[in-house]
Protein backbone atom coordinates (compact mmCIF):
# COMPACT_ATOMS: atom_id res chain seq x y z
CA UNK A 1 0.00 0.00 0.00
CA UNK A 2 1.23 3.64 -1.20
CA UNK A 3 0.73 6.19 1.95
CA UNK A 4 -0.20 9.54 0.77
CA UNK A 5 -0.89 11.62 3.14
CA UNK A 6 -3.20 13.91 0.82
CA UNK A 7 -5.54 10.75 0.53
CA UNK A 8 -5.68 10.17 3.99
CA UNK A 9 -5.71 13.13 6.49
CA UNK A 10 -7.16 16.40 6.44
CA UNK A 11 -4.01 18.27 7.61
CA UNK A 12 -2.41 20.21 4.68
CA UNK A 13 0.59 18.62 3.37
CA UNK A 14 3.50 19.61 1.14
CA UNK A 15 3.51 16.54 -1.09
CA UNK A 16 7.39 15.60 -2.81
CA UNK A 17 6.06 14.49 -6.46
CA UNK A 18 9.43 12.93 -7.13
CA UNK A 19 9.26 11.19 -3.78
CA UNK A 20 6.14 9.73 -4.63
CA UNK A 21 7.04 8.70 -8.05
CA UNK A 22 9.62 6.07 -7.48
CA UNK A 23 6.60 5.03 -4.33
CA UNK A 24 4.73 3.99 -7.31
CA UNK A 25 7.37 2.51 -9.26
CA UNK A 26 7.73 -0.26 -6.02
CA UNK A 27 11.50 -0.64 -6.83
CA UNK A 28 12.23 -4.19 -5.51
CA UNK A 29 16.22 -5.03 -6.46
CA UNK A 30 19.18 -4.50 -8.35
CA UNK A 31 21.79 -6.32 -9.65
CA UNK A 32 25.38 -5.53 -10.51
CA UNK A 33 28.42 -6.73 -12.26
CA UNK A 34 31.75 -5.65 -11.84
CA UNK A 35 32.77 -4.97 -16.08
CA UNK A 36 36.04 -4.68 -17.18
CA UNK A 37 38.43 -4.00 -20.19
CA UNK A 38 41.84 -4.26 -21.28
CA UNK A 39 43.36 -3.42 -25.04
CA UNK A 40 41.41 -2.87 -27.71
CA UNK A 41 37.75 -4.32 -27.76
CA UNK A 42 34.26 -3.66 -28.24
CA UNK A 43 30.59 -4.89 -27.19
CA UNK A 44 27.58 -5.31 -29.09
CA UNK A 45 24.61 -6.24 -26.68
CA UNK A 46 21.03 -6.58 -28.17
CA UNK A 47 17.36 -4.38 -26.75
CA UNK A 48 17.20 -5.61 -22.82
CA UNK A 49 13.81 -3.40 -22.65
CA UNK A 50 14.29 -2.54 -18.82
CA UNK A 51 16.36 0.11 -17.05
CA UNK A 52 19.88 -0.57 -16.29
CA UNK A 53 22.45 1.50 -15.15
CA UNK A 54 26.62 1.56 -14.87
CA UNK A 55 28.65 3.74 -12.80
CA UNK A 56 32.67 4.18 -14.19
CA UNK A 57 35.37 3.08 -11.44
CA UNK A 58 38.53 3.26 -13.24
CA UNK A 59 39.30 4.61 -17.12
CA UNK A 60 37.36 5.52 -19.75
CA UNK A 61 35.27 3.84 -22.93
CA UNK A 62 33.46 4.78 -25.70
CA UNK A 63 29.39 3.95 -25.04
CA UNK A 64 27.21 4.52 -28.25
CA UNK A 65 23.73 4.08 -27.54
CA UNK A 66 21.04 3.03 -30.74
CA UNK A 67 19.21 6.89 -32.43
CA UNK A 68 21.80 8.77 -29.90
CA UNK A 69 25.28 10.64 -29.93
CA UNK A 70 28.55 8.49 -29.20
CA UNK A 71 29.73 9.78 -25.75
CA UNK A 72 32.84 8.97 -23.75
CA UNK A 73 32.62 8.07 -20.88
CA UNK A 74 35.27 8.57 -17.79
CA UNK A 75 35.45 7.25 -13.86
CA UNK A 76 32.93 9.12 -11.56
CA UNK A 77 30.57 8.99 -14.79
CA UNK A 78 26.88 6.88 -14.31
CA UNK A 79 24.53 6.21 -16.80
CA UNK A 80 21.10 5.29 -16.66
CA UNK A 81 19.28 3.96 -19.44
CA UNK A 82 15.25 3.64 -18.98
CA UNK A 83 14.71 1.55 -21.73
CA UNK A 84 18.24 0.12 -22.60
CA UNK A 85 18.07 -0.47 -25.87
CA UNK A 86 21.01 -2.29 -28.08
CA UNK A 87 24.40 -0.46 -27.29
CA UNK A 88 27.99 -0.62 -27.56
CA UNK A 89 30.58 -0.36 -25.07
CA UNK A 90 34.14 -0.18 -26.20
CA UNK A 91 37.55 0.71 -26.37
CA UNK A 92 38.78 4.05 -28.16
CA UNK A 93 40.49 1.61 -31.25
CA UNK A 94 37.88 0.57 -33.52
CA UNK A 95 37.75 -3.29 -33.37
CA UNK A 96 34.75 -5.75 -34.82
CA UNK A 97 32.63 -5.96 -31.20
CA UNK A 98 31.81 -9.07 -29.76
CA UNK A 99 27.77 -9.88 -29.25
CA UNK A 100 26.03 -10.08 -26.53
CA UNK A 101 22.69 -10.51 -25.02
CA UNK A 102 21.95 -9.03 -21.58
CA UNK A 103 19.22 -11.65 -20.52
CA UNK A 104 22.15 -14.18 -20.80
CA UNK A 105 24.43 -12.25 -18.52
CA UNK A 106 25.10 -14.12 -15.50
CA UNK A 107 24.74 -11.80 -12.47
CA UNK A 108 27.22 -11.62 -9.70
CA UNK A 109 30.12 -12.69 -12.32
CA UNK A 110 32.53 -10.82 -13.51
CA UNK A 111 32.88 -9.59 -17.63
CA UNK A 112 36.08 -9.38 -18.64
CA UNK A 113 36.82 -7.61 -22.70
CA UNK A 114 39.22 -7.21 -24.40
CA UNK A 115 42.82 -9.01 -23.23
CA UNK A 116 42.54 -11.34 -19.76
CA UNK A 117 45.05 -10.80 -18.27
CA UNK A 118 46.50 -8.12 -16.31
CA UNK A 119 44.97 -5.12 -14.95
CA UNK A 120 42.07 -3.46 -16.56
CA UNK A 121 42.37 0.03 -18.37
CA UNK A 122 38.40 0.52 -17.31
CA UNK A 123 36.46 -1.23 -14.84
CA UNK A 124 32.95 -0.70 -14.21
CA UNK A 125 29.61 -1.79 -12.41
CA UNK A 126 26.78 -2.11 -14.37
CA UNK A 127 23.02 -4.06 -13.25
CA UNK A 128 19.37 -3.70 -13.89
CA UNK A 129 16.66 -2.54 -11.68
CA UNK A 130 13.55 -4.64 -10.95
CA UNK A 131 10.14 -3.35 -10.49
CA UNK A 132 7.14 -4.68 -8.97
CA UNK A 133 4.95 -2.13 -10.63
CA UNK A 134 2.60 -3.35 -13.41
CA UNK A 135 3.34 0.65 -15.45
CA UNK A 136 7.80 0.65 -15.59
CA UNK A 137 6.97 3.27 -18.45
CA UNK A 138 5.96 5.73 -15.79
CA UNK A 139 10.18 6.17 -15.25
CA UNK A 140 10.55 6.18 -18.70
CA UNK A 141 8.47 8.72 -19.69
CA UNK A 142 9.97 10.87 -16.82
CA UNK A 143 13.75 10.76 -18.18
CA UNK A 144 15.56 11.34 -20.95
CA UNK A 145 17.10 7.84 -23.32
CA UNK A 146 20.12 8.27 -21.69
CA UNK A 147 20.73 10.06 -18.30
CA UNK A 148 25.16 10.95 -18.33
CA UNK A 149 25.58 11.91 -14.76
CA UNK A 150 29.43 13.50 -14.62
CA UNK A 151 31.60 13.04 -11.00
CA UNK A 152 28.81 12.35 -8.34
CA UNK A 153 30.58 10.72 -5.52
CA UNK A 154 26.65 9.93 -3.89
CA UNK A 155 25.68 7.48 -7.10
CA UNK A 156 29.13 6.17 -6.89
CA UNK A 157 28.44 4.98 -3.22
CA UNK A 158 25.20 3.91 -3.65
CA UNK A 159 26.14 1.72 -6.53
CA UNK A 160 29.28 0.22 -4.69
CA UNK A 161 26.28 -0.61 -1.85
CA UNK A 162 24.41 -2.32 -4.55
CA UNK A 163 27.27 -4.30 -6.49
CA UNK A 164 27.82 -5.78 -1.94
CA UNK A 165 24.40 -6.07 -1.73
CA UNK A 166 23.42 -8.13 -4.58
CA UNK A 167 26.73 -10.06 -4.36
CA UNK A 168 26.97 -10.52 -0.65
CA UNK A 169 23.86 -12.36 -0.14
CA UNK A 170 23.79 -11.25 3.50
CA UNK A 171 20.46 -11.47 6.22
CA UNK A 172 17.92 -8.10 4.90
CA UNK A 173 20.00 -8.11 1.31
CA UNK A 174 16.64 -7.89 -0.36
CA UNK A 175 15.34 -4.80 1.30
CA UNK A 176 18.46 -3.47 1.56
CA UNK A 177 18.48 -3.71 -2.53
CA UNK A 178 14.92 -2.43 -2.80
CA UNK A 179 15.87 0.69 -0.60
CA UNK A 180 19.30 1.62 -2.42
CA UNK A 181 17.02 1.23 -5.70
CA UNK A 182 14.93 4.07 -4.34
CA UNK A 183 17.72 6.00 -3.62
CA UNK A 184 19.62 5.49 -7.54
CA UNK A 185 16.29 6.34 -9.35
CA UNK A 186 16.24 9.44 -6.92
CA UNK A 187 19.79 11.05 -7.45
CA UNK A 188 19.45 10.01 -10.77
CA UNK A 189 16.15 11.63 -11.19
CA UNK A 190 17.77 14.94 -9.60
CA UNK A 191 20.47 15.06 -11.97
CA UNK A 192 18.37 15.02 -14.87
CA UNK A 193 16.08 17.50 -13.45
CA UNK A 194 18.92 20.22 -13.80
CA UNK A 195 19.90 19.13 -16.83
CA UNK A 196 18.53 17.66 -20.25
CA UNK A 197 15.22 15.90 -18.99
CA UNK A 198 12.55 16.24 -21.89
CA UNK A 199 9.18 17.62 -20.80
CA UNK A 200 7.92 16.17 -17.98
CA UNK A 201 7.45 15.72 -14.36
CA UNK A 202 10.97 16.38 -13.77
CA UNK A 203 11.70 19.31 -16.42
CA UNK A 204 8.54 20.91 -14.36
CA UNK A 205 10.60 20.37 -10.92
CA UNK A 206 13.14 22.27 -12.34
CA UNK A 207 11.30 25.66 -12.70
CA UNK A 208 10.67 27.05 -9.26
CA UNK A 209 7.21 28.62 -10.34
CA UNK A 210 6.12 25.11 -11.66
CA UNK A 211 7.37 23.59 -8.85
CA UNK A 212 4.99 25.77 -6.79
CA UNK A 213 1.98 24.30 -8.73
CA UNK A 214 3.01 20.80 -9.26
CA UNK A 215 3.99 20.35 -5.56
CA UNK A 216 0.48 21.47 -5.26
CA UNK A 217 -1.34 18.96 -7.14
CA UNK A 218 0.12 16.12 -5.85
CA UNK A 219 -0.21 17.11 -2.37
CA UNK A 220 -3.70 17.79 -2.90
CA UNK A 221 -5.17 15.61 -5.55
CA UNK A 222 -8.79 15.54 -4.65
CA UNK A 223 -8.97 19.21 -4.84
CA UNK A 224 -10.99 20.48 -7.64
CA UNK A 225 -8.22 22.31 -9.01
CA UNK A 226 -8.59 24.97 -11.53
CA UNK A 227 -6.25 26.59 -14.16
CA UNK A 228 -6.41 29.92 -12.58
CA UNK A 229 -5.96 28.62 -8.95
CA UNK A 230 -2.98 26.60 -10.43
CA UNK A 231 -2.09 30.34 -11.88
CA UNK A 232 -2.30 32.32 -8.72
CA UNK A 233 -0.10 29.79 -6.90
CA UNK A 234 2.92 30.19 -9.73
CA UNK A 235 2.06 33.84 -9.18
CA UNK A 236 2.04 34.06 -13.02
CA UNK A 237 -1.21 35.61 -15.39
CA UNK A 238 -3.85 32.29 -16.29
CA UNK A 239 -2.40 32.28 -19.93
CA UNK A 240 1.30 32.94 -18.67
CA UNK A 241 1.15 30.02 -16.60
CA UNK A 242 -0.90 27.57 -19.17
CA UNK A 243 1.63 28.24 -21.65
CA UNK A 244 4.80 27.41 -19.44
CA UNK A 245 3.54 24.34 -17.60
CA UNK A 246 2.55 23.04 -21.10
CA UNK A 247 6.18 23.09 -22.66
CA UNK A 248 7.53 22.31 -19.16
CA UNK A 249 5.39 19.63 -18.64
CA UNK A 250 4.81 18.22 -22.11
CA UNK A 251 0.85 18.45 -21.03
CA UNK A 252 -1.37 20.73 -20.55
CA UNK A 253 -2.04 21.45 -16.71
CA UNK A 254 -5.65 19.59 -16.40
CA UNK A 255 -4.30 16.71 -18.66
CA UNK A 256 -1.78 16.45 -16.18
CA UNK A 257 -3.66 16.09 -13.05
CA UNK A 258 -6.14 13.44 -14.93
CA UNK A 259 -3.35 11.41 -15.89
CA UNK A 260 -1.64 11.46 -12.37
CA UNK A 261 -4.83 11.25 -10.70
CA UNK A 262 -5.24 7.95 -12.64
CA UNK A 263 -1.80 6.55 -11.63
CA UNK A 264 -2.91 7.33 -7.56
CA UNK A 265 -6.16 5.08 -8.82
CA UNK A 266 -4.54 2.21 -9.92
CA UNK A 267 -2.17 1.88 -7.69
CA UNK A 268 -5.08 2.06 -5.21
CA UNK A 269 -7.05 -0.15 -6.88
CA UNK A 270 -4.12 -2.82 -7.12
CA UNK A 271 -3.35 -2.66 -3.15
CA UNK A 272 -5.60 -1.90 -1.13
CA UNK A 273 -9.37 -3.45 -1.93
CA UNK A 274 -10.96 -0.81 -1.94
CA UNK A 275 -14.47 -0.29 -3.70
CA UNK A 276 -14.30 1.76 -7.08
CA UNK A 277 -16.56 4.56 -4.93
CA UNK A 278 -14.03 5.44 -2.32
CA UNK A 279 -10.89 5.24 -5.61
CA UNK A 280 -13.00 7.70 -6.87
CA UNK A 281 -13.64 10.07 -3.84
CA UNK A 282 -9.55 10.10 -3.24
CA UNK A 283 -8.98 11.19 -6.64
CA UNK A 284 -10.97 13.94 -6.30
CA UNK A 285 -14.37 12.18 -8.56
CA UNK A 286 -17.45 13.25 -6.63
CA UNK A 287 -19.63 10.66 -8.54
CA UNK A 288 -18.44 7.01 -9.52
CA UNK A 289 -19.55 6.69 -12.83
CA UNK A 290 -17.76 9.95 -14.03
CA UNK A 291 -14.47 8.13 -12.67
CA UNK A 292 -15.20 4.81 -14.04
CA UNK A 293 -16.03 6.68 -17.64
CA UNK A 294 -12.57 9.11 -17.03
CA UNK A 295 -10.11 5.43 -16.19
CA UNK A 296 -11.94 3.45 -19.15
CA UNK A 297 -10.75 6.00 -21.53
CA UNK A 298 -7.39 6.39 -19.73
CA UNK A 299 -6.48 2.84 -18.75
CA UNK A 300 -8.62 1.26 -21.25
CA UNK A 301 -10.50 -0.51 -18.96
CA UNK A 302 -13.11 -0.37 -16.10
CA UNK A 303 -11.73 0.29 -12.52
CA UNK A 304 -13.52 -3.21 -11.73
CA UNK A 305 -12.25 -5.08 -14.41
CA UNK A 306 -8.78 -3.46 -13.95
CA UNK A 307 -9.05 -4.16 -9.48
CA UNK A 308 -9.67 -7.85 -10.88
CA UNK A 309 -7.05 -8.41 -13.73
CA UNK A 310 -4.04 -6.85 -11.01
Amino acid sequence: MIYHPCLFSDRPYMSDPLSEVVRLLHPRAAFANIISGKGNWAVRYSEFGLPSFCIVLKGSCLLTVDRHEQITISAGDFILLPTTPAFTISSFAPVPPVYLDPNKVVRGSELRYGEQEGSPDMRSLGGSFLFDCSDPGLLVSLLPKVVHVQNSVRLSQLVQMVSEESTGQKPGSEFMLSRLVELLLVEAMRSAAAGNAPPGLLRGLGDERMARALKQMHARIDHPWTVDQLAKISALSRSAFYERFTRMVGVAPMEYLLAWRMEIAKDLLRDNGLAVSEVAERVGYGSTSTFSVAFSRHVGQPPSRYARSE
